[in-house]
């Protein structure tokens, strides 16, 4: 590893200048009656606070990192969950601020003010919630395929990957004596990414959550609720659906019948997509390399993932990623009852 990728030991970045009366005086000139109690919550992309108030529930304020959406980006973001939410479907939306909007600016940082609701991740090994969740699924896509968005970024997983491998080997992530190794995975990658890309076919692109995994839904007195639409995008319906099945495949299969069943009570699916996982399942994976290498030069990175820095994390990617390409050569999810 690079030298030029260890931590500075003095951190100039936004980040630092977020100091707690900023905060808290940002929330305040919003209308908020703040008292003074502050509780970070875990969030590295942005920064997260509950924020309690005098007389009231506490409420969260989010922080959006400075330069990663535009105001417009953001808005939309805005504009869809309240759009989802006036639909019926459970999503945790940005409160209205004095001004009429939902997002207010403090020097530099933008932010939203958002309800606080409590909850724990649901268990998406069990038939009930997967079927429920494909429901609900079914209805946020019937909402996203409304109109495009103007702003928010598409999916497009063969260049992206392309661009995530090179910005790591050029930035020096990849250790010298992994790059043989590394240079020759990519390219079968990618051939076998195009591969299945083709197979899926002529696709509909639609608002999207981007990013539903169950970190990002809530249950509460079995009641579901999804959060943190920060990653939504224009995509295929596939990204919301891949991230829920987990286990081997035979259990994924049962897993996917069970979204569908419910899913199909409000949209149709278009079974093709599934052609797409893998390429997604690889997408996500440099996706994840490329995002905390382009984060390093926030103190909170090197702190919270020191592993990242390490050569060892780098020979089990590459080992990863050879495991990634036989998913890549095997055969497509199957769908319980179908071919």
């Amino acid at each position: 590893m690079s030298s030029d990728n260890q931590p500075a030991s003095a951190s100039s970045h936004p980040y630092d200048a977020l100091k707690p009366d900023i905060l808290l005086d940002a929330v305040e000139d919003e209308g908020f009656p703040v008292s003074g109690r502050l509780f970070a919550l875990n969030s590295y992309e942005n920064r997260v606070y509950q924020i309690g108030l005098d007389d009231a529930p506490p409420v969260i304020a989010k922080f959006y990192r400075p330069g990663r959406w535009s105001e417009a980006q953001i808005l939309e973001e805005h504009g869809f969950t309240l759009e989802l939410e006036e639909a019926g479907v459970p999503v945790v939306a940005p409160l209205k601020l004095p001004s009429g909007g939902t997002l207010g600016r403090s020097g530099e940082f933008l932010f939203a003010v958002f309800p606080q609701r409590g909850g724990h991740a649901p268990d998406t090994s069990t038939p009930d919630t997967l079927y429920r969740l494909g429901q609900w699924l079914g209805q946020l896509h019937n909402i996203g395929a409304r109109e495009p968005f103007s702003h928010r970024p598409a999916m497009s997983i063969l260049p992206a990957i392309t661009d995530f491998s090179r910005y790591l080997t050029d930035n020096d992530w990849v250790p010298q004596d992994l790059r043989p190794a590394w240079d020759s995975l990519i390219p079968d990658l990618i051939d076998g990414c195009a591969r299945l890309v083709e197979e899926a076919g002529e696709l509909t692109n639609i608002r999207l959550h981007g990013d539903c995994h169950a970190g990002n839904i809530l249950v509460r007195e079995d009641q579901l609720l999804f959060v943190d639409l920060d990653d939504c995008r224009t995509g295929p319906a596939i990204q919301d659906l891949w991230l829920l099945l987990n286990g081997d495949d035979q259990e994924r299969s049962l897993q996917f019948g069970e979204l569908l069943e419910g899913y199909e009570m409000f949209r149709d699916f278009n079974r093709r997509e599934r052609y797409l996982i893998e390429p997604l399942r690889c997408y996500r994976q440099l996706s994840h390399c490329a995002w905390l290498a382009q984060r390093w030069d926030d103190p909170a990175f090197p702190r919270f993932f020191p592993w990242f820095a390490q050569p060892r994390f780098w020979s089990d990617q590459v080992l990863s990623l050879r495991e990634q390409l036989g998913a890549l050569q095997g055969p497509v999810l199957n769908i319980p009852g179908q071919y």
